[in-house]
């Protein structure tokens, strides 16, 4: 029987996996921030907590891994690679490999082993794993390095809208009531000198406010929801075109909050446009199943096991995606 170990490290939380050939789940892990880039040497402790929680509750040793697969959050250039496999040969493996953690969100939403997957949660980011194996990501550094949207810059969007409405730069939007209920202010002038005069950072659930105002016909809020797919859908057809996939049979994942939780028909209609001109062949599906599936499934792909059907329907059984509080944003 071999043993498999797969990690999911994002900015809020770590989350380990550790199950048999079967897909069987026998330990999980959770534990905090496991981005290098934001928490250090404390991402580093934390997956190492969640590592340990998974195997001492399947009861087996770190050795006993046949392989290990590490989707971590902030794995984006050769840079960050040299910090992190030190960081995991440090808590002990051997065996293994790290991916951002685009690659296993891509791999938990399709049965290929390529493919393409897109994700919208705090941030943005895009990758593809071509036929033969070959990773190309595309954004992922913020609004300077290229990329647009994502909570953290939704959030902003709807805070600078409101403000431009007051002022009269922008029509009347939705958004303005929803965003001072939101915020507790009994008007945009008190927000507004609210916010200059202490220099406060808005909520990222701010971005929400998005997908009610959409509902509600907000001119405003669809033009933000828009210019976010097409942004996201101008990623698919750049990675497409780099990994010569433009005739390839694959998935195109959505991942990441805002997609998986959030839209409704907003977002999504764009990013299938621009997938259906660039590649007629590909399908656009959206991830119900917790990323670090997809890490399991990787380790298992390195070993060479065959991945039966049965083992797909063992791990959507442990691992579908749970509705969360419309609070909570994540990558």
């Amino acid at each position: 029987m071999n043993y498999y170990l797969g990690i999911d490290a994002g900015g809020t939380k770590t989350l380990a996996y550790v199950t048999d050939d079967h897909g069987h789940l026998l330990g999980r892990g959770l534990a905090g921030n496991g981005n290098h880039q934001v928490a250090g040497q404390l991402a580093a402790d934390h997956i190492g907590m969640a590592a340990d929680q998974a195997l001492r509750q399947a009861g087996i040793r770190l050795e006993q891994l046949a392989f290990s697969c590490f989707g971590l959050a902030g794995a984006d250039r050769q840079t960050d690679y040299d910090i992190l496999h030190p960081m995991i040969r440090g808590l002990g493996f051997v065996n293994y490999e790290i991916v951002c953690d685009t690659i296993i969100g891509l791999r938990a939403g399709t049965r290929r082993p390529y493919g393409l997957s897109v994700i919208c949660g705090t941030g943005t980011n895009s990758a593809g794993v071509s036929p033969d194996g070959e990773i190309f990501q595309c954004g992922g550094f913020d609004y300077m390095y290229g990329d647009f949207g994502g909570g953290g810059s939704l959030s902003i969007e709807v805070f600078r809208t409101v403000i431009r409405a007051w002022d009269g730069r922008e029509q009347p939007t939705v958004l303005t009531g929803l965003l001072l209920e939101m915020l507790g202010y009994p008007d945009v002038s008190t927000m507004f000198n609210d916010y200059l005069d202490h220099h406060r950072s808005v909520p990222l659930r701010a971005a929400e406010l998005l997908f009610t105002a959409a509902a509600r016909g907000d001119s405003a809020a669809l033009d933000i929801l828009t210019r976010q797919g097409r942004e996201i859908g101008r990623s698919v057809t750049a990675i497409v075109h780099r990994l010569g996939m433009q005739e390839e049979t694959f998935d195109v994942v959505m991942a990441g909050s805002l997609l998986t939780r959030g839209d409704r028909g907003w977002i999504s209609p764009h990013i299938e446009s621009a997938m259906r001109s660039c590649a007629p062949h590909a399908s656009l599906v959206r991830l119900d199943m917790e990323p670090v599936v997809g890490a399991i499934l990787r380790a298992m792909d390195h070993t060479g096991a065959t991945i039966h059907e049965s083992v797909y329907k063992t791990l959507r059984e442990h691992g579908s995606l749970h509705p969360v509080s419309a609070e909570t944003i994540e990558p």
